[in-house]
């Protein structure tokens, strides 16, 4: 096809020359069309469709430079050659490569040469045009583009490399592409794309990850690829460098992998690792063990510290643990209060052991949380690859089965997973199901142990006991249930049932028996930090009419050492309520003096260890009269628990114990049972003076 060619001239000599130039240099390349006025000039180029001018300064009409001017403000792409006289080519040379491409002196009769000019003029015009184009494109798309020239200095910038870099075109032009798009040291292996796109080693169309500091000091992780610009004879003039922003990418990737609260890895970037170590352990021949952690009494603890504090102690937690294994290992949150420790390289079982043994240790130590002291001890259950599991989801099951064995085994310790805890946690699951609505199906029960003076064998009080009549597996013992009571919640409804039922009971038979002072009632951690719990205590003794001086809480060392403050709080309401406090096994605590300082307790009930050890010449006869004596002086009533021998209740006597419970004088029993040892007034009496 051949190219348009407009001759702007309106001498006919110089037209018949140009014409014929062309055609023996181009045969038919081109097709001329002539114009000649400026007006028929002007009136073409409006027109479009030529491919270039040759424009004669001698045309009629021309203002010489002005008419240029207007004929590339018509049309800022089209070629355009002069036509001149020898005393013009100063005034062509004036504005040759601002308005005009190149000039031909009439009479010059190198066709060739003029043929050359306008196949170049019109090629260049092109590349400006798609250079144009290509340039209005990447201006609209989102990754950031940086052009340089063979020096390095930025000779393109795109509008999101603008925003990007903070550097407005105008800047940015002739600036070295290392200080207008400015990486961290270390980003890349050389900081010039230049320089790498002559490296025959770098690899062409792959993408890399960098850090670019923004001209304003802002940091932004970028994912860049650069390529190389080739010139004329294929040697490189330049490099192009595309880029975006990844900062939000990479920080959704983050989260997606990681816990918010504790910037530990969480179950999918754990789940990432346990196969790695698992694949690792296969090539090798090792093991790794697998760690799942549970705090103790957390939801006590969390609903005391209030969320924020809870989460406060999670972050310590964390930090722990963290500070507890070696970098090679993986510490997770699994949710809640549930921790996961990968041990990539666990060489045995006893590796496992003493990293468990390290982390107990750990954890125990206590945590100042909004100016107060915290105490939180953790269970662990370990799972071993691959001796038992050979894939990552058994694996966690395993550990989990073997931790839930933790708790019930006392928490504060850890156990391997044993293949028969299985079967144990399939029993464990049918019973928490069967009593999540035990309580809705009126299977609960509450059993009374007397509780006699020593002095003269006379029933004075009762224990409330807790007993679950199971439809199919018969009456079951709190050990099978309150665990589970407390950690789901339950034990706050069920607790003030009991409270309720016992508190009625025990006022219907005062009404009966004068002497009747006492009824204890087992008070749990997750009931002792509800808010409402006083408030309810007042209640329920109201409406019972039962005195509060007859009602006694049982409380474990162990429900308050976790947080003595709040804990200390409810129990100084309940003390000026009247109610009767009494620290449950003195003397196997190891804070048990602090604690009793600190508290307002009434009654200390010494251990059962220490009551069976009286009389057996072990060695450790002596400590229940020690722990009788401390109690004394303290001012507490001293109450001994599983007296089981008349040898242990003449002993207890001696040593001026006032009150005791046991097999000796009852067992736990239903309120009918012992409304009828309450009328016998004879088996407590003949025990004692037996």
């Amino acid at each position: 096809m051949s190219e348009r060619i407009v001759i702007a001239t309106a001498d006919d000599h110089a037209y018949g020359q140009l014409q014929e130039m062309l055609g023996e240099a181009a045969g038919d390349a081109f097709a001329e069309d002539r114009c000649c006025s400026l007006s028929e000039t002007v009136a073409s180029v409006r027109r479009g469709g030529m491919d270039a001018l040759l424009l004669d300064l001698d045309l009629p009409g021309s203002q010489g430079v002005a008419t240029l001017q207007h004929m590339r403000s018509m049309d800022p792409m089209l070629p355009i050659i002069l036509i001149c006289s020898p005393a013009q080519q100063p005034l062509a040379r004036q504005v040759l490569g601002q308005s005009v491409q190149g000039y031909i002196l009439k009479g010059n009769g190198i066709g060739y040469l003029l043929a050359q000019m306008l196949h170049d003029c019109i090629g260049q015009g092109l590349l400006r045009l798609e250079l144009q184009r290509a340039q209005v494109s990447l201006d609209f798309v989102d990754d950031a583009v940086i052009g340089t020239d063979i020096r390095g200095g930025v000779d393109y910038i795109n509008s999101a490399a603008e925003v990007m870099t903070g550097w407005q075109r105008e800047e940015a032009m002739g600036q070295p592409i290392t200080q207008v798009m400015r990486l961290v040291e270390g980003s890349r292996d050389g900081s010039n794309p230049l320089g790498l796109v002559q490296q025959d080693s770098w690899p062409r169309g792959g993408r890399s990850k960098a850090s670019m500091v923004r001209r304003d000091g802002a940091r932004m992780d970028i994912e860049e690829s650069v390529a190389p610009i080739h010139g004329g004879h294929g040697r490189i003039s330049g490099a192009v460098v595309v880029f975006q922003d990844v900062t939000e990418a990479r920080r959704m990737s983050y989260l997606a992998q990681h816990d918010a609260l504790t910037r530990l890895p969480n179950r999918v970037l754990l789940n990432d690792r346990i196969a790695q170590a698992i694949g690792l352990a296969q090539r090798n021949g090792n093991s790794t063990a697998l760690l799942f952690l549970d705090l103790d009494n957390f939801k006590r603890i969390n609903d005391s510290l209030g969320h924020a504090g809870g989460d406060q102690l999670l972050r310590e937690v964390a930090q722990r643990l963290s500070d507890s294994v070696r970098g090679s290992d993986t510490v997770s949150r699994n949710g809640g209060d549930e921790f996961v420790v990968l041990l990539a390289e666990a060489r045995s079982l006893q590796d496992a052991g003493i990293a468990a043994q390290k982390i107990l240790a750990a954890l125990a130590e206590p945590y100042r949380i909004d100016q107060q002291d915290v105490q939180v001890t953790t269970s662990i259950g370990i799972s071993v690859y691959p001796a038992d599991a050979i894939d990552a989801d058994t694996l966690m099951k395993n550990a989990d089965t073997a931790m839930y064995c933790a708790k019930q085994a006392g928490r504060n310790n850890f156990q391997f997973f044993r293949h028969d805890m299985n079967q144990q946690a399939l029993e464990r699951q049918c019973i928490e199901r069967d009593f999540s609505r035990a309580h809705q199906r009126n299977q609960l029960r509450l059993y009374f142990q007397p509780r006699i003076d020593l002095a003269t064998g006379t029933i004075i009080g009762a224990e409330a006991l807790l007993r679950w009549r199971h439809p199919t597996r018969g009456l079951l013992l709190p050990e099978c249930f309150l665990k589970h009571a407390e950690d789901s919640g339950l034990i706050v409804p069920i607790g003030r049932w009991a409270l309720h039922e016992a508190c009625l009971q025990f006022r219907r038979w005062q009404m009966l028996d004068s002497r009747l002072t006492s009824m204890a009632v087992k008070l749990s951690s997750t009931e002792l930090c509800q808010p409402d719990f006083v408030s309810c205590v007042d209640a329920i003794l109201k409406q019972t009419g039962l005195p509060p001086s007859s009602l006694q809480f049982d409380i474990h060392e162990v429900t308050l050492i976790q947080d003595v403050v709040t804990s200390g709080t409810t129990l100084q309401q309940l003390s000026a309520l009247g109610v009767q406090l009494a620290l449950v096994d003195f003397g196997l605590g190891s804070s048990s003096l602090h604690t009793l300082l600190a508290l307002p307790f009434d009654v200390l009930k010494i251990n059962r260890v220490s009551v069976q050890a009286m009389g057996c010449r072990s060695g450790q006869e002596s400590i229940a009269g020690a722990l009788i004596a401390l109690g004394k002086r303290l001012g507490c009533q001293m109450v001994a628990a599983g007296v089981e021998t008349l040898e242990q209740c003449v002993l207890l006597q001696v040593e001026g114990c006032s009150q005791a419970t046991g097999f000796l004088f009852g067992p736990g029993m239903p309120a009918r049972q012992f409304s009828r040892l309450l009328k016998a007034k004879t088996i407590a009496t003949e025990a004692v003076q037996a």
